[in-house]
């Protein structure tokens, strides 16, 4: 029996309210992502399905909000048009096209090009439907003065986006 890939696994309808910070950082070490490599996992999530459960969450950590690039990065295959018509109907499009856009930038920092006009494209597929409403990226318990400090010290493509972050892809160089 040949093991499928992990973008082949059924997806399932979990609601991102039950999905705490165990859940993600197990579930992300079991995809192999290495900075929650040594935890132990029996979730076999599709990654698709849980980059939208952690976009759809309210409050990430820190750690596991910085690791969101690099689903899209290590699996550009995904299943996009589901991904993209559960984020829309949640509207968290905004936060998937952010995340894909640093995904691309990495990739294109690291060489990668055929990885980063993937994603990129992925990103202009999402800017028709971009949102106006100011967001967060998984972290609305945000004080109003980070609010305020972070519209003035995000970058363009986070204004862009709409969302308030002080995320790049220049800091996201160690978790790749």
């Amino acid at each position: 029996m040949f093991p499928l890939p992990a973008t082949a696994r059924l997806i399932e309808d979990r609601p991102a309210a039950k999905a705490g910070e165990e859940f993600f950082k197990r579930a992300l070490g079991e995809l192999g992502y290495p900075g929650f490599a040594y935890m132990e996992s029996q979730q076999l999530l599709n990654p698709a399905e849980l980059l939208l459960l952690a976009l759809d969450s309210e409050d990430l950590d820190a750690r596991v909000t910085e690791a969101l690039p690099w689903l899209p990065f290590h699996f550009p295959e995904m299943n996009w048009n589901w991904l993209t018509s559960e984020s829309k109907a949640r509207d968290r499009q905004n936060r998937l096209a952010y995340v894909a856009l640093l995904a691309s930038d990495v990739a294109q920092k690291r060489g990668d090009t055929q990885v980063a006009e993937k994603l990129h494209s992925r990103v202009t597929a999402l800017e028709r439907s971009r949102l106006a409403n100011e967001d967060t990226l998984a972290k609305s318990s945000m004080s109003q003065a980070e609010r305020k400090w972070l519209r003035t010290h995000r970058t363009p493509s986070a204004a862009h986006w709409n969302l308030l972050t002080d995320l790049k892809a220049e800091d996201l160089q160690h978790v790749f």
